[in-house]
Formats: C-alpha cells, sequence, structure tokens
C-alpha cells in the first residue's frame, strides 16, 4: 500500500445551534496546498466540502460522509486570524498561546514528532487525556491513519456563518462528530499535525455514501 502524506492543522469546534466542523487546511500534500471543510449538521447530516474532483473522491474514500460538494475552499491568515470560506459556509478562527498539552507536544524530539511511532506511542495517553481521541486506526474506508500532533493551542475566538446567518461562536463539540475513528477534540482547539495515510488501491471511481454535488 502507498503511505500519503499531509503536513499542516485541524480545528474543530461546535456552535450553539449544533452545527460541528472539523476544518483541514494543508500546507504539503500530495494534492498540493488545499482547505477542506468537515461539517456535521444539528441532524447528524455530515457533508465534506472540498476544492476539487480529486479531494473530493479521496476524502470520501477515506471517511464517511452523507453528502459530498466540490466548491472552492478558500483560506486566508491575516495576524493571527483564519478565515475559511466555503459555500455556503463561513468560519473565523484565532487559535490562543499554547496550552499545557501543547507545551507537552512541545518536548518530544522533532523527528519523533512526525514519525508514525509517535502516533502509535500517543495513541492511549491521548485517548484519556482527550475523550474521544485516537491517533491512529482504521477509517471507515479501509486506510489506515496515524496523526501525529506537533502543536496544541485552545482557540480564543471562532465563529461560523451560514449563508449570512451566524452559527454562534465556538462550543465544544458535543456530540462528537462522527466523520471518522477518531473525533477532533471536545474543546475548540487548532492542532499542527502531520497525518500519514496508508491508502488501499483504488480501482476506477470510488463509490462512498450520500451524494455527490459540483
Amino acid at each position: 500500500m502507498k503511505t500519503l502524506r499531509f503536513d499542516g492543522w485541524i480545528c474543530g469546534f461546535g456552535t450553539p445551534t449544533g452545527h460541528r466542523f472539523v476544518i483541514g487546511v494543508w500546507a504539503r500534500s500530495p494534492y498540493g496546498t488545499f482547505a477542506d471543510v468537515m461539517w456535521e449538521q444539528p441532524d447528524g447530516t455530515r457533508v465534506l466540502l472540498a476544492p476539487t474532483e480529486q479531494t473530493r473522491d479521496f476524502v470520501a474514500a477515506t471517511y464517511r460522509f452523507d453528502e459530498t460538494v466540490v466548491t472552492p475552499v478558500y483560506f486566508n491568515q491575516v495576524g493571527e486570524t483564519w478565515t475559511v470560506r466555503a459555500e455556503p459556509i463561513s468560519l473565523s478562527i484565532t487559535p490562543g498561546r499554547r496550552d499545557l498539552i501543547g507545551g507537552l507536544l512541545s518536548l518530544v524530539p522533532g523527528p519523533l514528532r512526525k514519525a508514525r511511532t509517535w502516533a502509535a506511542l500517543a495513541d492511549y495517553p491521548a485517548s484519556k487525556i482527550l475523550p474521544g481521541v485516537r491517533t491512529r486506526g482504521i477509517a471507515p474506508g479501509g486506510n489506515r491513519q496515524w496523526y501525529c500532533a506537533q502543536d496544541h493551542r485552545p482557540l480564543t475566538r471562532g465563529r461560523a456563518w451560514l449563508h449570512a446567518d451566524s452559527l454562534g461562536a465556538a462550543q465544544p463539540i458535543d456530540p462528537p462528530v462522527t466523520f471518522g475513528f477518531s473525533s477532533a477534540p471536545s474543546a475548540p482547539a487548532w492542532v499542527r499535525v502531520v497525518t500519514y495515510i496508508e491508502a488501499k488501491p483504488r480501482t476506477g471511481r470510488q463509490e462512498h455514501a450520500g451524494t455527490a454535488r459540483e
């Protein structure tokens, strides 16, 4: 199997209206630089917003969604604040200073933090410190994954809008999201991560749950 590496950050948060988001911004990946938004709605509907058919097909073959949408995903950083827009969602995210978890991660030697061995070592303590979080496992699509956390920062501010309507300020993710074998941390957080995905061979166009819109 081919092992793919994604280097970037993941941010997750919920809203008072019951919408929950996991945003990935990938500076380096087999698909270049891109961002995607995983969106779980109050009724449990899981939606993927991805910028290209290629990224949509890969992410949808790895995780579980009820609907997938190919749409431009714009992301920009001004100062400490990130904005992410993927029709019909707009997000504003401001990570704070490194917390205790981030401080502990900084003590781990850099080469180890970026190795799959680190994800294996961190899996058990991560599941105890951050309930629902796993750092290695097999995704719903059958791909094996390793999440190598590099840094952890709580959000000082996060907001979401659906079209022009505010969904409210960032709240804990409750209930946990159900896209894969692991949820994002419950408390709104920005996590610097190197992710490895051992991708199963793909034959032709992959079928995945739900509908696809472009």
